[in-house]
């Protein structure tokens, strides 16, 4: 496997008319594989970015594709720098600060969701939530465990009319609201792609009017795990009992949105709820909420004083 592999990442350096002795490369597979414990692919991400970095190969340079880039679903996606190409919806489009990336958020197929990037020097067409593309010559990637796709020039987006149903899981998930980040409250969305304004501004249209909505970004602890949760409109004006207009009435007399996310924490923060909903990502895309009553509160103690015995 070792030999194999390297292999591969000499024949590949060596279309680039890099000389790298196949030895040395061995060496420093073995190392990272039988040394260190490290997982086949990760150590030959590792080799690889050593020998980028080691020469002043650009990362996408190297990884240029290499004839047709196959088709595939989402979960067939397992392997980093790769072409493929995906028909997917965009799930989900997050906020975003950083000036090289145009857009992130959540692509998917039938067979799950994978993140996205789409890096701004790309200079690709903008993405809108709800509708469906083919993705042509995008890049996978791993991050921390979790794989992903980045586009970048060679890339190719192209929306498509098929309506792509993305398959979920719907999970139950249950403990106390620990945090509401910022984002959450009465909230500014862009008339053309949804997505959350920051201070006015869409990320790809610039600063535009906006339209108001509601939002809760929740992260729940049941003790062992804490788990980030996305709360629609709807659900929230369920859950705090202050509707939209509600909300924009109580910004426009304390002249400060602000206020809306001051009063939905003093509402929820440190309470129980039983949450559900279909996990996107890191995210549960919150369905249903409800609140615990004390007993099923306690569960969460009562498992935490178990495991100290």
């Amino acid at each position: 496997m070792i030999k194999e592999t390297a292999k591969q990442i000499e024949e590949r350096f060596g279309k680039m008319d890099i000389k790298i002795p196949i030895n040395e490369i061995e060496s420093r597979l073995e190392k990272l594989v039988n040394e260190f414990k490290v997982p086949a692919e990760e150590a030959h991400r590792s080799v690889v970015n050593y020998f980028l970095k080691e020469y002043n190969i650009p990362r996408g340079d190297f990884y240029t594709q290499d004839g047709e880039a196959s088709t595939i679903k989402v979960n067939e996606i397992t392997t980093d720098g790769k072409w493929v190409n995906l028909t997917a919806k965009v799930a989900q489009l997050w906020d975003n600060t950083h000036e090289s990336i145009d857009q992130v958020g959540l692509i998917g197929d039938e067979t799950g969701t994978i993140k996205f990037i789409k890096w701004a020097r790309a200079e690709l067409p903008g993405l809108v939530e709800g509708k469906s593309y083919m993705f042509k010559n995008v890049v996978t990637s791993s991050y921390q465990g979790r794989f992903e796709i980045t586009m970048n020039r060679t890339s190719h987006i192209e929306e498509i009319q098929e309506d792509i149903e993305i398959g979920t899981v719907d999970v139950e998930f249950e403990g106390a609201m620990v945090d509401i980040q910022a984002g959450s409250g009465l909230i500014k969305r862009c008339t053309e792609c949804n997505r959350a304004l920051i201070k006015g501004v869409c990320g790809e249209h610039g600063k535009v009017e906006g339209t108001y909505d509601l939002r809760i970004k929740a992260v729940i602890d049941d003790g062992l795990i804490v788990q980030d949760a996305l709360v629609n409109r709807e659900v929230t004006e369920q859950l705090t009992g202050i509707t939209l207009d509600e909300a924009k009435q109580m910004a426009t007399q304390e002249l400060n949105q602000e206020v809306v996310l001051e009063k939905m924490t003093e509402k929820l923060l440190g309470k129980y709820y039983l949450i559900n909903g279909p996990r996107l990502d890191r995210y549960i895309l919150v369905e249903t909420v409800s609140p615990l009553p004390p007993m099923e509160a306690g569960k969460v103690d009562a498992l935490l004083a178990e495991l100290e015995v």
